[in-house]
């Protein structure tokens, strides 16, 4: 080949080279994971845009619906040291098909719902599953990938799940939806069926593909639960400022993304086909930036994509409270999906501060302080909502991101050239 007919870096053929260079040098494990998950997307966008509302619709308060997300939050963080105790132990497998029946369950629980009461062991059920089967893929993710490929890889995964299938739940909910009534229980109502189909359709996948790959020998010490999980935060000022950095994090999850829906269709007039275009927004942000993001933080660093991620999401909800007309929240629902952007970026941080082999109860021991500071959070959000006024949950928000996590996260260092040696290589050493 001449030198003028070889395919320079910035083009085509050269991009869809090294993409698939990528995907090839990859793990098997790692791109079940990256299937499983980006339907799990598919189905849970799809109820997302309605959930809160058909909580709320089945007669939940402000503060109602604040108590049933905190306590399938509690529930799923108390488990969560545990659980990643399990997987250091046995491995990912199992526990990852025990948090997509809990999936399975959530979603029938609420299709079959008739009072929002009911929608608390729903709500439990899902945010145990959700919780288990992400620290299980969390798990491999973290091990399966390399540092030059961590934050790439986990946006292959973002693009995929919360882009492409983040964009096509929506647009089929909204078809659902309007055919079914509209937004009322009777028109939400069959969006949770669907649900259950697709996460039956991924129990199948993992038990039938994933290994049974797990990184420490069960028979290796003898194990102990307490002592385990207090090891991996023996001595380390950095581990303990992350779980403060991720409890902040996690807040969206129970105080804002809960109430966002509800405040676009109650206070600003939504209707279903705007709180659809909001949340598949969201899903092209995903599309457009995760995997430049996602190449820029495994070349410059993880913290200084999080410097621009982390206030574009401060936007989102300004704009939220302050948006006059339905095309403002459509763009307030854009910026939103940088902080589903932002996410995998932070955990490629959280998966770089240990080493293989406490990788599953490092994530348990920060599964369990995001879920509780969320769940306390998430009831404190609804006794804002219906006592002091619903924008001053966004502005709340904010202001502890700016106020602790922002300066948490330039005081920690950074992590892209981190290496633990693997425990083959320790014992090749010695």
């Amino acid at each position: 080949m001449n030198d003028h007919t070889k395919p320079t870096a910035g083009s085509l053929p050269a991009v869809l080279g090294s993409g698939l260079a990528f995907l090839k040098r990859q793990h098997p494990d790692w791109k079940i994971t990256v299937l499983r998950t980006s339907l799990d997307k598919l189905a849970y966008q799809m109820v997302f845009p309605y959930l809160s509302i058909y909580i709320v619709a089945l007669g939940a308060t402000g503060t109602q619906l604040g108590i049933v997300n905190s306590i399938g939050m509690i529930i799923a963080g108390f488990c969560g040291p545990f659980t990643g105790w399990f997987i250091d132990r046995i491995g990912p497998k199992r526990i990852y098909l025990i948090g997509i029946g809990f999936l399975a369950v959530s979603y029938l629980t609420y299709g079959l719902a008739q009072s929002w009461e009911v929608t608390i062991f729903a709500m439990a059920g899902y945010w145990l599953g959700s919780s288990t089967s992400i620290h299980s893929c969390a798990t491999i993710c973290g091990n399966c990938l390399v540092n030059r490929d961590r934050a790439t890889g986990m946006m292959i995964c973002e693009t995929v799940a919360a882009g492409l299938l983040g964009m096509a739940g929506p647009m089929l909910a909204v078809w659902l939806v309007t055919l079914y009534g509209g937004v009322n229980t009777g028109g939400i109502r069959p969006l949770f069926f669907l649900g259950l189909l697709v996460t039956i359709g991924t129990f199948v996948i993992v038990m039938t593909r994933l290994s049974e790959q797990k990184w420490v020998k069960a028979g290796s010490h003898r194990p102990h639960l307490l002592k385990d999980i207090s090891q991996v935060l023996k001595g380390s000022k950095d581990l303990k400022k992350w779980l403060v950095i991720a409890s902040v994090s996690q807040l969206p999850l129970g105080m804002v993304f809960p109430f966002t829906q509800v405040f676009a269709h109650q206070i600003k007039g939504g209707n279903e086909f705007i709180l659809g275009a909001m949340v598949t927004g969201s899903a092209l942000s995903s599309i457009l930036f995760a995997i430049p993001l996602g190449r820029l933080a495994d070349r410059v660093g993880r913290k200084r994509v999080l410097y621009i991620t982390i206030p574009l999401f401060w936007l989102s909800n300004l704009m939220l409270i302050l948006a006059p007309s339905p095309l403002l929240l459509v763009i307030a629902g854009i910026l939103q999906g940088f902080y589903f952007i932002g996410g995998p970026i932070g955990g490629a941080i959280e998966r770089e501060m240990v080493p293989p082999e406490q990788m599953g109860r490092w994530i348990g021991i920060t599964r369990f302080f995001k879920m509780v500071t969320s769940a306390v959070l998430a009831l404190f959000a609804g006794i804002i909502w219906d006592k002091i006024g619903p924008q001053y949950i966004f502005i709340f928000f904010v202001g502890i991101d700016l106020l602790i996590r922002m300066p948490l996260l330039i005081s920690i260092p950074e992590t892209l050239h981190v290496h633990f040696k693997s425990k083959a290589e320790r014992e090749t050493v010695r």
